[in-house]
């Protein structure tokens, strides 16, 4: 990892003060009052270190070099993307996914192939196979990302509806956990539980067709057959 501190522009006593704090470090594992012994680490960084993030987008940073389509990276998720209208498609990212592996071989990585999958979006697209090493990457009808559920359809009915059954749960359980009842008490509480897993990314996945939006804006405090439907609830 320590290669590519010149790239980014990183070295001398930046470097020599990470390496100082990597080096030597040891653990213990504590469960039910039984500690284990003290061992050396290897490998990754301090849990919970603001510092360890910036370890880790350094050393992913050149993962997109000799890529053809679009990688997205955000945290420990990677995501490539690309047009496949033709088999000249399918094999540039095919020739990406080797690349990836490649790399992630080099650079004493691993990918998690359980949790890789193929979104073949749009319709009448060929479902084409792809592998990442020497596995085959099997194929899903929708995939979570960022919190937003989105199928081969582009259809985001279903993540309104995740969005209102949370929200309605929420909603439930507010009044049954207080005491008090109280506006200045209860306002608070909606304000802080039920509007930001409403609102997150919203603006990806807009919920503009009347059935999806009557659905989310219920569940938000509106009235489904409110034409000004979507008030919020505070």
């Amino acid at each position: 990892m320590l290669l590519n501190w010149r790239d980014q522009g990183l070295e001398g006593w930046i470097v020599r003060w990470i390496r100082n704090w990597l080096d030597g470090c040891i653990q213990s594992v504590t469960v039910n009052g039984s500690a284990s012994k003290w061992k050396p680490v290897i490998s990754g960084v301090s849990q919970g270190s603001i510092l360890g993030l910036v370890l880790f987008n350094t050393f992913i940073s050149d993962t997109d070099s000799k890529i053809e389509c679009t990688l997205s990276k955000f945290a420990d998720e990677t995501k490539l993307s690309g047009a496949v209208d033709t088999p000249e498609g399918w094999d540039a990212i095919q020739r990406d996914l080797d690349s990836l592996g490649k790399w992630a071989c080099v650079n004493l990585s691993k990918s998690n192939n359980t949790k890789s999958k193929v979104l073949h979006a749009g319709r009448g697209k060929p479902h084409y196979q792809y592998r990442l090493g020497d596995e085959g990457i099997g194929s899903s009808p929708d995939e979570m990302d960022l919190g937003v559920l989105g199928d081969e359809k582009l259809d985001m009915s279903h993540q309104c509806a995740l969005a209102a059954q949370q929200a309605t749960h929420t909603l439930g359980c507010i009044p049954s956990s207080m005491a008090s009842r109280a506006r200045e008490g209860i306002l608070p509480l909606c304000s802080a539980l039920v509007r930001p897993p409403q609102e997150s990314c919203v603006q990806r996945w807009s919920p503009q067709h009347r059935q999806t939006w009557s659905c989310w804006s219920g569940a938000r405090g509106g009235p489904s057959n409110d034409p000004r439907a979507g008030t919020p609830l505070l």
